[in-house]
C-alpha cells in the first residue's frame, strides 16, 4: 500500500507540477539540463522534491523535503523568481515583507479590549 503524502509534500509536488505546466521546470543541477518536456519526468522530480519517492530512504526523503522548503522560503522557485523579480528588481526582497511596504506593513495597532465607556467610568470612580 502506498504511503499517504503529508500536506507539505502535496504542496511541494503541486508547485513542481505547476512549474512543469507553465514550462518553468528544469532538470539537472541548477537547471542546466534544460526544460522538462516529459510529464513522467516532471512527476519523478515532484516526488523527489516533495520527499515522497518510494525509491529513496526515509532519511533521504526528509532531507529532500527540507531542501525544497528552504528553497521556497528563500524565494528561489521558478514561479517566485518570475513574480518577485518583476515587481521588486535587483534588491532581492519580496513584495510581502514589511520593509517593502507589503500587506502587513500598514496593519493598525491592536486595540484595547476595554471599551471607552468602561475606562471613563473607572476614571470617574477614582476621582470621587
Amino acid at each position: 500500500m502506498a504511503r499517504k503524502e503529508t500536506p507539505a509534500q502535496r504542496k511541494t509536488a503541486g508547485r513542481v507540477m505547476h512549474e512543469f505546466a507553465h514550462g518553468e521546470l528544469k532538470s539537472g543541477p541548477a537547471g542546466k539540463g534544460g526544460k522538462v518536456k516529459s510529464r513522467k519526468q516532471a512527476i519523478a522530480i515532484a516526488l523527489k522534491e516533495s520527499g515522497a519517492s518510494k525509491f529513496e530512504s526515509k532519511s533521504e526523503n526528509r532531507r529532500n523535503l527540507a531542501r525544497s522548503k528552504r528553497k521556497e522560503a528563500r524565494g528561489e522557485t521558478a514561479q517566485q523568481e518570475r513574480d518577485g523579480k518583476a515587481r521588486v528588481g535587483a534588491r532581492g526582497k519580496r513584495e510581502s515583507t514589511p520593509a517593502m511596504g507589503g500587506k502587513n506593513a500598514t496593519r493598525p495597532a491592536r486595540r484595547s479590549t476595554r471599551s471607552a465607556a468602561s475606562s471613563r467610568a473607572r476614571t470617574t470612580r477614582k476621582s470621587r
